[in-house]
């Protein structure tokens, strides 16, 4: 792809889309099948750099994964919980989920010594709360700098099980790597959250990815403890649904642009949280309407709310292209966290939404996006996917808006701006 992309404004769109299969569940169903006894086929899967990481690194391990249908076939031979290699170097590029799960995963089943490392913004991402609790459950894990972060070792480690805690207030993605590695302890696990939770929902898809594979781990209704027992997972057929928070590109381009937009193969009853965004539309001014196969969105008067996004905030710059249209400023709460993504989210929207002419004021958790007259700028993307996606909408709008390292998209959702493209016809 081209180093920047001028995009082209847009009349109301009106059209379907189905996104490509959702990143959280597919990379949550390939720990599971990794780990299980026997084979595993995963359908519907996303095939992005995300994806691709976290494949090549269980390859890497010795675990067999065949891809079919350009990727969204993906076959596991799982390990039956003992890793086939004794040691390896394991390449986890920028994905978060890849570094934590596979620590995890590791300290539960891994027979060796593994390294995991991947791009310089990795190396600055948090990890210390995770490598902190596996070591209170007898892991022998480390990090390789003084901050905390990424690379990581895992050495000849064995979770005993039992008792423990692990903070929730950075990432929900170190309780979900604990949640699926401790069927592997040795005794069944009690795991306490320290403190308050962000990203709830993605914890309860984990739940429910495991229990696909076998596993029932119980939850207090708060999501505050964990009982997790000892087991094994089973492989399985597995289908895997289309990607909400890719999904919330094309609702807020309904609203953006004065149109309707309609997602297949998605519901309300989805397994991911970010589906939620369309609820944050409708208070906005949108019309939602759904059924157990699809939701569409359709256009309103936009009105500036106060939103706590805490449980959705991969949507968070979303919903900050849609408040550049919006009547009224609107303020975006509980998303503290988000600066420890693939860049510091809350600063690059405040300074990429000031280029396009909106009022911003940068908060600890969030931000307050007053519309002002807006006018094209080129918006640089900091190697983040939904920087590139969602600011890419305001160019749906406002002539002149050009997007610099489209590519950075292929992170999640590699065809995005040939998808966008399509629906505008």
């Amino acid at each position: 792809m081209t180093d920047t992309l001028a995009i082209e404004t847009s009349g109301p769109l009106d059209g379907s889309i189905r996104p490509p299969g959702s990143k959280s569940i597919t990379n949550r169903a390939l720990i599971c099948a990794a780990a299980a006894e026997g084979p595993s086929r995963l359908t519907g899967a996303l095939a992005s750099d995300d994806t691709r990481v976290i494949v090549e690194a269980l390859r890497s391990i010795g675990i067999d994964v065949h891809a079919f249908d350009g990727g969204s076939t993906l076959e596991v031979d799982g390990c039956g919980g003992y890793v086939p290699m004794s040691d390896g170097e394991l390449f986890v590029g920028n994905s978060g989920t890849t570094v934590r799960f596979l620590t995890a995963l590791l300290a539960a089943i891994g027979r060796g010594r593994y390294r995991l490392h991947g791009t310089p913004r990795m190396h600055e991402r948090p990890i210390a709360d995770l490598l902190t609790t596996l070591t209170e459950l007898g892991g022998n894990v480390g990090s390789e700098s003084s901050t905390g972060c990424p690379p990581v070792v895992v050495e000849r480690s064995r979770l005993r099980g039992g008792a423990a805690s692990v903070r929730g207030d950075v990432s929900s993605q170190f309780l979900s790597g604990l949640l699926m590695a401790l069927p592997y302890a040795v005794h069944p696990t009690t795991l306490h959250v320290a403190g308050p939770l962000v990203s709830q929902p993605y914890v309860r898809m984990t739940l429910a990815v495991m229990r696909a594979f076998g596993i029932e781990a119980t939850a207090a209704d708060d999501l505050s403890q964990f009982e997790i027992p000892h087991g094994r997972y089973c492989g399985i057929d597995y289908g895997i649904e289309p990607d909400a928070s890719a999904a919330s590109y094309f609702f807020a381009a309904a609203a953006i642009t004065g149109g309707r937009v309609k997602v297949e193969d998605l519901s309300r009853g989805s397994l991911q949280g970010d589906v939620a965004f369309v609820d944050v539309l409708e208070q906005m001014g949108c019309t939602v309407i759904d059924d157990p196969h699809s939701i569409a969105v359709t256009a309103g008067k936009l009105r500036g709310i106060t939103v706590d996004m805490n449980a959705i905030s991969d949507t968070v710059q979303t919903l900050a292209a849609v408040a550049l249209f919006a009547d009224g400023p609107t303020e975006i709460t509980g998303v503290a966290h988000i600066r420890h993504k693939e860049t510091d989210r809350i600063a690059a929207l405040a300074t990429e939404l000031r280029k396009l002419g909106a009022t911003v004021d940068e908060r600890t958790d969030g931000l307050r996006i007053t519309p002002g007259a807006l006018h094209g700028a080129t918006i640089d993307t900091y190697d983040d996917h939904r920087m590139a996606m969602s600011l890419a909408l305001a160019g749906l709008r406002v002539p002149g808006v050009v997007i610099r390292d489209p590519g950075c998209t292929a992170k999640t959702y590699p065809g995005f701006f040939a998808d966008l493209a399509r629906l505008r016809r």
